[in-house]
C-alpha cells in the first residue's frame, strides 16, 4: 500500500464503516447489524465519554480499513498495575496480508505505554486460531482462559 496510514480516535461518522468490518467474517456476521446503527450510537457516546476508552479506525486514502477499541484499567491488584485491554480487533478484507494489523497492534501498544499501562492484554475467540497465531508472533502469550456469562 503506498498510500500512508493513519490511526486516529473515531467519530460516529465512522460507526457504518466499523460495524461493516465487525460483520465481515464468520463469527460477526451472526453478530453485527451493518443495516441498523440505532444500538451503536449509545454505546459510541457511552466510549466517547470515558477517558479510558478509545475506538481506534485505521485510515488510507480517506478509507477506513481498521479498527479495534483500547481500553486503560487501573487496578490495585499487582502493586497497582494499569492495564490495556485491547479488542474488538478487525482489519478490512482488502487489506488482510498487508501488515496492517502488525502496524495497529505496534500502535496500540505504544499508546498504552504513553497512558502508563505496564501490560497490554487481549482476548481473542477460541475459534480464531489465526489471529491466535498472529498475536502470539507479536509477542503475546496464551497465559489464561477466559470466561463470559451472557446476561440478559
Amino acid at each position: 500500500m503506498t498510500e500512508s496510514l493513519i490511526l486516529r480516535d473515531a467519530t460516529t461518522a465512522d460507526l457504518p464503516a466499523i460495524v461493516a468490518m465487525l460483520a465481515d467474517d464468520k463469527l460477526g456476521s451472526t453478530r453485527e447489524d451493518p443495516q441498523d446503527m440505532t444500538p451503536y450510537l449509545p454505546a459510541f457516546a457511552e466510549l466517547e465519554a470515558d477517558p479510558n476508552q478509545r475506538l481506534i479506525v485505521a485510515e488510507r486514502g480517506g478509507v477506513a480499513v481498521g479498527t479495534f477499541q483500547l481500553t486503560f484499567i487501573p487496578g490495585v491488584a499487582q502493586q497497582g498495575l494499569k492495564r490495556a485491554l485491547i479488542e474488538s480487533v478487525r482489519v478490512a478484507s482488502s487489506e488482510r496480508g498487508s501488515g496492517l494489523g502488525t502496524q495497529m497492534m505496534q500502535w496500540a501498544i505504544e499508546q498504552s505505554q504513553k497512558a502508563g499501562c505496564k501490560q497490554v492484554q487481549l482476548t481473542s475467540n477460541a475459534e480464531r486460531p489465526d489471529a491466535h497465531r498472529f498475536y502470539e508472533r507479536l509477542g503475546f502469550v496464551p497465559s489464561h482462559v477466559g470466561f463470559k456469562l451472557k446476561l440478559g
